[in-house]
């Protein structure tokens, strides 16, 4: 049986259709996968307090346990040398936002905020999805971003869209909390 040019034609465009839609759904199953991740760790450092935890616990000041509560539905972002929380993101299907705690002042200039957190780790994950925009793998849309809300010189707010990969977000989260405590560190300095 011999195709005609029209319907070889009509043929690749229905393969390229549905292999569209296998990415989309790929998609959609590692973003549900990403989320289940997500509420597994919440759900770990939430719900089980070992025995060993129990006494100091009981020890502790009031007003340490309400600072130290991490928000509903957040993953806490603690510094690095003492556990304290200095920030809680929130993940949906398409963003993470990182909410610096209200007590946390830290300059946008602070290194190494701008040289390893937005220009390493995000401007790499960006230069891997532009590659793949160009490709024709992703749409343009669909590049990872990012938006640094601020009071005044100081971040408040570090919004990153289109993040795709659940890998992303456990990266983007530990590398947050690391560049975070460093610059905290270096405002003490």
């Amino acid at each position: 049986m011999k195709f005609s040019e029209e319907q070889v034609k009509k043929i690749v465009a229905l393969k390229e259709s549905l292999n569209e839609q296998i990415d989309k759904h790929q998609e959609g199953i590692e973003m549900l996968e990403k989320n289940i991740t997500v509420l597994d760790l919440f759900l770990k450092d939430s719900s089980f307090t070992k025995a060993s935890q129990l006494e100091i616990k009981k020890n502790t000041e009031a007003k340490q346990e309400i600072i130290e509560k991490p928000i509903e539905n957040s993953i806490p972002i603690k510094r690095v040398n003492d556990g304290k929380i200095i920030a809680n993101a929130f993940v949906t299907s398409d963003q993470v936002s990182i909410v610096l705690d209200n007590e946390i002042i830290i300059d946008a200039d602070t290194p190494p905020f701008k040289s390893f957190f937005l220009d390493r780790i995000i401007g790499e994950m960006k230069k891997k999805d532009i590659v793949e925009a160009e490709n024709g793998k992703i749409q343009k849309e669909s590049v990872i971003n990012y938006i640094v809300n601020k009071n005044g010189a100081n971040i408040r707010e570090i919004i990153i869209k289109n993040y795709r990969q659940k890998e992303r977000v456990n990266e983007l989260i530990n590398t947050a909390g690391w560049s975070l405590t460093r610059m905290l560190e270096n405002i003490n300095k």
